[in-house]
């Protein structure tokens, strides 16, 4: 049994955040999470919430004191632009006393994990996630109103990752030995189709799915009616048209660290169900 620790959380109310205070609880860890707006934190009574801004990097001195572990982002502010203060982040975790930390992969190099790559007194973990299985959310609407995912590229492959398990490879770094210098790549037990997907949430919400496949045109379209920038169409015509081998090939990490396999997607699925019923029998629940 892992001695009770302190662990910081950072994101602490984000998609990831939430699982790494959910799974250091269980486990029987103490927990301060810190958010810009502990008004609207809502986690849960034994958490203790504070405030402060991975910004401006003298908000989180306070926050640091008596705790062994620090799980930090890379991005900081509404607009989540890269943190510039990792340097001083880190030096404040050294003058505290923190042992471990973990650092979420944003995606590509930033400042701060560089900083924390660097680091020689403080034992570091890089966490480097694939697609998180709640980017399904963004079909909820789609069902929930026409029963139907509209999506091009539909045999694209994605061993996507069930957050709950990035968090549970988290909360394990930040209390335990032996993770040191590690970078890990987390996905999901099985890499999957778009169809795949749809099926799981068709068997989770209790009614078929339509799948409709888009053209390229049409999907730019789509995406570009949605508001999104001509900097994201591109990359999602990239990473749909042209996976990376790395995110959609599964590896065990999940269950090396952890001691128990990765969370399917339709535990997943199960989960959210809700969120994909049928607009009618949402509104009369």
């Amino acid at each position: 049994m892992t001695q009770k620790q302190k662990v910081l959380v950072t994101g602490a109310t984000g998609t990831v955040g939430r699982h790494v205070v959910a799974e250091l609880l269980a486990r029987g860890h103490e927990v301060r999470a810190l958010t810009r707006d502990a008004a609207k934190a809502a986690l849960p009574t034994r958490v203790e919430v504070v405030e402060g801004d991975l910004t401006e990097p003298e908000t989180l001195v306070p926050a640091l004191r008596g705790v062994t572990g620090l799980h930090l982002i890379t991005f900081g502010g509404a607009g989540f632009t890269p943190l510039e203060t990792g340097a001083r982040i880190l030096e404040s975790a050294r003058a505290a006393g923190v042992r471990r930390i973990t650092v979420l992969h944003g995606g590509g190099p930033t400042p701060l994990e560089n900083a924390a790559r660097a680091e020689t007194e403080v034992d570091w973990t890089v966490l480097m996630p694939v697609e998180f299985m709640a980017n399904a959310l963004e079909w909820a609407e789609g069902i929930a109103v026409a029963g139907e995912v509209r999506e091009p590229f539909v045999s694209r492959l994605s061993a996507m990752v069930h957050e709950a398990d990035i968090g549970a490879v988290a909360a394990v770094a930040l209390t335990e030995e032996g993770h040191s210098g590690q970078e890990y790549v987390i996905t999901g037990p099985r890499s999957l189709t778009v169809g795949d997907k749809v099926a799981a949430l068709a068997a989770a919400r209790g009614q078929d799915i339509r799948l409709v496949e888009l053209t390229e045109e049409q999907a730019v379209a789509q995406w570009r009616a949605s508001g999104l920038t001509e900097d994201v169409v591109g990359f999602l015509l990239e990473v749909y048209g042209n996976t990376p081998e790395v995110g959609r090939t599964v590896v065990d990490t999940v269950e090396k660290v952890t001691g128990r396999p990765a969370r399917t997607f339709g535990e997943w699925a199960a989960e959210h169900a809700d969120a994909f019923a049928p607009a009618s029998r949402a509104a009369t629940a």
